[in-house]
């Protein structure tokens, strides 16, 4: 089993390449018409797959062809484990302070 706290970010890139290969050749779809369903060029699929280099946009439409949108809805979701984390999380939600306005150092009479 892949251990993505181990890995380093172009092993994991790797590793969700050839996720997304597996689940293309389980739907029996080419390259090709993996690239067509989310409006891509076979190249991006290819790059993909093969190296795991894409943008995020790129990731995101082949994810969405392979209907597995659903699965990105637990990514980087905030996990509550205590009082005090959810205190921290809303704390961490805060606005931006207003501008400060500095006084003039010239003074013009």
């Amino acid at each position: 089993m892949f251990d993505f706290m181990m890995a380093t970010a172009p092993e994991i890139c790797a590793e969700l390449g050839r996720r997304l290969r597996a689940r293309r050749l389980m739907q029996g779809w080419s390259q090709v018409e993996l690239a067509e369903r989310a409006g891509l060029s076979a190249g991006t699929v290819k790059n993909l797959e093969s190296k795991g280099q894409a943008s995020l946009m790129s990731f995101i439409q082949i994810v969405a062809a392979l209907g597995l949108t659903d699965d990105l809805g637990e990514l980087f979701r905030l996990k509550i484990v205590s009082i005090a984390a959810m205190e921290k999380a809303e704390r961490a939600n805060r606005k931006r302070a207003p501008r400060r306005v500095f006084p003039t150092t010239r003074s013009y009479t």
